[in-house]
Formats: C-alpha cells, sequence, structure tokens
C-alpha cells in the first residue's frame, strides 16, 4: 500500500502525536508499505518545502502561513499534488482537528478512504472551540473510520458522530528500548540531587491539563510534612508548556524548600535512564488519552501514581499494575505517595506487573498490526461496492 499519514507533528516536534505517528509511519515502512507524512512546520518559510526521503518513508515538511487557514490549503494541495505524482491507497489524519479536517476533505476530493486518529484535546476541549467544533464533527462524520487511543475517547467520539465507525487501537511502545536497568548514580549526581533524596518524575510537557498545579501542591505538602528523611526531588522532564513557565518560576521563588528541577526534551532513546532513575512516576492528568509516558514508565517497571482518566485505566489496574486516584485530589495524592513510600516491595511488585501488561497488550506490533488489519478492510470493502 502507499499510505498518506498528515499530522500536525513529527520528530523532532515534541509531543505524544509526533512519538506516534513516527511509530505508526516507520512500523508500516518497515513492512514494506510505502508511506508519505506531511507535516506543517512553523520553522520554515511559508511555501517552502522539506523533502526527505528514507526507505519506504518520505517526510514532506511544509512552511506554516500565518493565517491557519491558508496552511490548511497548502496542505490539503501538497496532498493532492503527491497522490498525482504516485496515488495514495488511503489517508490518515492524526488528530481530528486540522490534520483530520484536512485528511477527510482530501479523501473526499480524491475519492480514497480515510482514517482519522481521535488522540484526547481534539475531543476533550477542541469539540467545545466555537471556532473549531464544527470541523471536528465534520471530520469525525466524514471519516470511513475513526479510531481512538482509549475506550474513554471511542465513547466520545460515538456521542459526537453516533453513525461513526470507531474503532479502538491503544498506542504501542518498544520493550526493548523501555526496559528497567538500575538507576543511573552518575545522572543523579550530574543532576545535583543527593545520593538518599526520594525521586519523584514526570515526562512530557508539563502543564494545566497535565496536572502541574495539582502536583505541585502536592509535592509541598509532602515537603511540609516531612514525610522522607531527606526532601523529596521532582523531576519534569520534557519542560513547561509556555503558558504555564511562570507558575513553576513563582512556585519555586516562594518555596525554594520544594525541589523541583526541569529539564527539556528529550527523544526517545534517551528517556530510559531517566525513568529508572525515578522511586515513583507522578501522572496527575485532569484528562488524557493514551500517554506515551505513562506506556514507557510501565515498560521500565516503575511503580506508578496516576489519575483514573481518559485512557489511563485501560492499562493501569488500581492496586494490580499502579495506583489510581481522583483527578484533582491533592490530599488523595498525597497520601498514595506516601502509603506507597512505605510499602517498597509493593513499589516492586506493581512495577513488574506493569511491565508484564505492556508485553502482553501494549506492544508497536499489536499497534501496527491493529492498523493494518483496518487498512486492509477498508480497501477491501472498497474493492467490493
Amino acid at each position: 500500500m502507499r499510505i498518506c499519514l498528515l499530522s500536525d507533528k513529527y520528530p523532532p516536534d515534541p509531543g505524544g502525536v509526533a512519538v506516534s505517528v513516527q511509530r505508526l509511519a516507520q512500523g508500516l515502512a518497515q513492512v514494506g508499505h510505502s508511506v508519505c507524512v506531511i507535516v506543517p512546520d512553523a520553522s520554515l518559510p511559508p511555501g517552502q518545502l522539506s523533502h526527505i526521503v528514507a526507505e519506504n518513508l518520505t517526510i514532506d515538511r511544509f512552511g506554516a502561513s500565518r493565517r491557519e487557514d491558508d496552511t490548511r490549503v497548502d496542505w490539503f494541495e501538497l496532498v493532492g499534488r503527491r497522490h498525482g505524482e504516485m496515488p495514495f491507497a488511503l489517508i490518515v489524519g492524526y488528530y481530528v482537528v486540522g490534520a483530520g479536517f484536512v485528511a477527510v476533505y482530501a479523501g473526499r476530493y480524491l475519492g480514497i478512504p480515510v482514517v482519522v486518529s481521535a488522540r484526547g484535546n481534539d475531543l476533550e476541549r477542541a469539540v467545545f472551540d466555537a471556532g473549531r467544533g464544527g470541523g471536528v464533527l465534520w471530520a469525525l462524520q466524514g471519516a470511513d473510520v475513526v479510531t481512538a487511543v482509549s475506550h474513554d475517547l471511542s465513547r466520545k467520539a460515538r456521542a459526537l458522530a453516533p453513525d461513526a465507525r470507531v474503532e479502538v487501537i491503544h498506542n504501542g511502545v518498544d520493550t526493548a528500548l523501555f526496559h528497567p536497568a538500575c538507576a543511573d548514580a552518575t545522572l543523579r549526581q550530574q543532576l545535583g540531587i543527593p545520593t538518599d533524596a526520594p525521586i519523584f518524575g514526570f515526562v512530557g510537557e508539563a502543564r494545566q491539563k497535565k496536572g502541574l498545579t495539582i502536583l505541585l501542591m502536592a509535592l509541598s505538602r509532602l515537603a511540609a510534612a516531612a514525610f522522607a528523611e531527606v526532601a523529596p526531588w521532582l523531576l519534569l522532564v520534557g519542560g513547561v508548556r509556555k503558558d504555564d513557565k511562570e507558575l513553576v518560576r513563582v512556585f519555586k521563588a516562594q518555596q525554594p524548600q520544594v525541589k523541583v528541577k526541569t529539564l527539556p526534551y528529550m527523544p526517545a532513546e534517551v528517556l530510559p535512564v531517566y525513568y529508572n532513575l525515578f522511586d515513583l512516576l507522578l501522572l496527575p492528568s485532569l484528562r488524557d488519552g493514551l500517554p506515551n509516558a505513562l506506556l514507557e514508565g510501565m515498560a521500565c517497571e516503575r511503580p506508578i501514581l496516576a489519575t483514573h482518566v481518559g485512557g489511563i485505566p485501560d492499562a493501569l489496574r488500581h492496586g494490580e499494575n499502579g495506583w489510581l486516584v481522583a483527578p484533582g485530589d491533592v490530599e488523595g495524592l498525597v497520601t498514595a505517595v506516601s502509603y506507597l513510600f512505605a510499602y517498597p516491595d509493593l513499589r516492586a511488585q506493581l512495577g513488574r506487573a506493569a511491565r508484564q501488561t505492556v508485553l502482553q497488550q501494549f506492544t508497536p506490533a499489536q499497534e501496527l498490526q491493529a492498523n493494518l488489519t483496518l487498512y486492509h478492510d477498508l480497501l477491501a470493502a472498497r474493492d467490493n461496492r
């Protein structure tokens, strides 16, 4: 098959969507399919095109315009040009907003099947935006199939578009790359963290949606309660969203006794050594899809304390392979952290069970096969019309 993937982000762009679309693109290419990824790029001048070719995989980055509608026109027209050069069998839009809308419009115009992948914020926030909600609904209704990374998102998609065909396809994670290892004492020293200080970790772009305020409030209470002999440290690996940087700056200034260290976005191959440094991975999201950080931490056998939102309960079962608390519950988060630190054997048990869950249910091979089965079904149905 020749497949066109549309995404607003692709590595080295940060974020879960970028990581996920790269995983699918590379997986499809590795099993022999021809893949063309088309991505708007704000770092390129409008009209400029970057064309990168690898075996079975091309990455087209085009300069984004100042106006969003101009960018989408360019996106749509570039899909048409690439289809004219060598026809696509189908188009996949990653994220309903933007990529999904353009994918459906281009697929209808070119007469080829379209899959739209719902990831999280597209159905949880954008649909309530007066300027984008109509496009979200149109993309859901116009796609041949909508895939969702969690059962929660699939229910939301069906609520918005009752007649749409919606399939759940979970994210996968590379368990050869993300695996348990001894904590790196040299890295701890480089970060300036005392040998006996507990380390809490958060991976991804820290922001309000991910429970940043809740996390900081909980850490403050834990430090005040002196639950450990040495004050715990919080590592925010992946940077802080621009709108929330002031929050972190003020927090650090007002509570210097709370140890918070912010590290920039890092590529996947660098992350395992950080995961294996954490005594506890904290993911207190207020809403979420199925975060890559969750599956990566599970693959590294980290004990994980997360919230019961979105796709997190699809992977994490309370007391079996992780620990779940209600979203926004600062006291619940503090209590759970204190409890888990009192029982190191329980943390280790949860971590081992978490990796087994990933090995059994959340591998890239399973994710790729689920997508390929869907694509073949779509093309077979189109041929039989």
